[in-house]
């Protein structure tokens, strides 16, 4: 009985501890460096805000060639630069590791 016991408040206080870690890199991993505030997603930036928008007139208006590619250009361009910042002045980890995905998409994504 005792060691049955003993083995359940083992196991409560490893959960826990385990809860506790996992707490500290949610924490680490969304908190915004500035504020203190989770921050998962924000406002768009202008470079964004230019992704956005090519990415629209691409999916609406289906242009014709010349303005395809011109908006296909301005798209990844503004795309490339956003992700970039994302990688270098992300306020944290997880606007970093977003930002590097975006690059790896964008990078696998050009034409060959």
């Amino acid at each position: 009985m005792v060691l049955t016991e003993l083995k359940r408040q083992r196991r409560a206080t490893a959960m826990i501890r385990e809860r506790g870690v996992m707490n500290r890199f949610f924490r680490w991993f969304f908190q915004n460096r500035e504020t203190g505030a989770i921050t998962i997603a924000q406002a768009p930036n202008r470079s964004l805000w230019i992704v956005i928008a090519a990415g629209a007139l691409i999916w609406v208006g289906h242009p014709s060639e010349r303005l395809g590619v011109a908006l296909e250009v301005i798209f990844k361009t503004a795309l490339f630069f956003w992700a970039g910042d994302e990688v270098l002045r992300g306020i944290n980890p997880w606007r970093r590791c977003l930002g590097i995905i975006v690059l790896c998409y964008g990078l696998w994504t050009l034409p060959r």
